[in-house]
């Protein structure tokens, strides 16, 4: 495995969740800590569908690689907010497919940066970076050699863009979206996705919540429509189009809609660089 220039700096907190640890939590893992825990309780009381979405969230970031590398011929992936390993990362969906694939993971958690070191040791074919997301000219200078810039890339911002709060420069996630959207050469794809809830009542406690239990290191949780326009200037697959991402091109029927959760739901879907 090949690892990026930044040298990792911060110890793990464990006195403050973090969102990757949450999610290990949610999805089953043991890479958590009692506070990570605790936050996943306070969670579930606000949105009780939250296991539920962390899993149906995993089965999409599989199921859209594949389709990616199987029928889309993708070759190369660059994993934003890549977080815990876990089964069927996207590395070993991808060179199922095809054995040469080349997988970047960006993430800048200690405790991803550490798992995914000795989890990766012996594959060529990966690279971890441990910059923030948004560090997009240190992530694009690091993979040069390493990613063909020239060829298509898939760019994945699966369940991470509600990490990220709103600002007025280049780190707001719709001109973050948009600045690796002119990077990436012509026929490159885009997967996005991130929670979105139509009760305001949960997008507020949720943000609430994950602001003051990763100390700050959160977003909020948005609306369909607010997610809708970071695929601004995009082609987005049809179908499914945008939708929430159980009905993405699902390997069985999904569940009707009176058995759905009600509180929020991971919604998005993935579209390709024009040109």
């Amino acid at each position: 495995m090949a690892y990026g220039e930044k040298p990792q700096t911060h110890v793990i907190d464990t006195s403050k969740a973090s969102a990757a640890r949450m999610y290990d939590w949610l999805l089953g893992g043991t890479e958590n800590y009692d506070v990570d825990r605790d936050a996943c309780v306070e969670l579930l009381k606000i949105a009780p569908s939250s296991q539920q979405l962390a899993r149906s969230n995993r089965d999409f970031l599989r199921r859209v690689v594949r389709f990616l590398a199987a029928e889309k011929g993708i070759t190369q992936f660059l994993d934003h907010g890549s977080g815990l390993p876990t089964q069927d990362n996207v590395h070993e969906v991808a060179q199922r497919h095809h054995k040469d694939a080349k997988v970047v993971y960006v993430d800048d958690d200690p405790m991803v940066l550490a798992h995914a070191r000795t989890f990766l040791d012996d594959n060529d074919n990966t690279k971890v970076l441990g910059y923030d997301m948004r560090c997009t000219g240190d992530i694009r200078a690091a993979t040069e050699g390493f990613l063909d810039w020239d060829e298509p890339i898939a760019a994945l911002f699966v369940s991470v863009l509600h990490c990220l709060p709103d600002t007025d420069d280049e780190n707001d996630p719709a001109r973050l979206i948009q600045t690796v959207a002119r990077q990436l050469p012509a026929g490159s794809y885009m997967v996005i996705c991130q929670l979105v809830s139509d009760d305001p009542v949960v997008r507020r406690d949720v943000t609430d919540l994950m602001a003051v239990a990763t100390n700050g290191k959160w977003g909020r949780v948005r609306e369909k429509h607010e997610v809708r326009r970071f695929f601004d200037g995009l082609d987005i697959e049809n179908p499914p189009g945008l939708v929430d991402v159980i009905d993405w091109r699902p390997d069985s029927a999904p569940p009707p809609m009176h058995l759905r959760p009600t509180d929020w739901v991971e919604w998005g879907g993935l579209a390709r660089i024009p040109g």
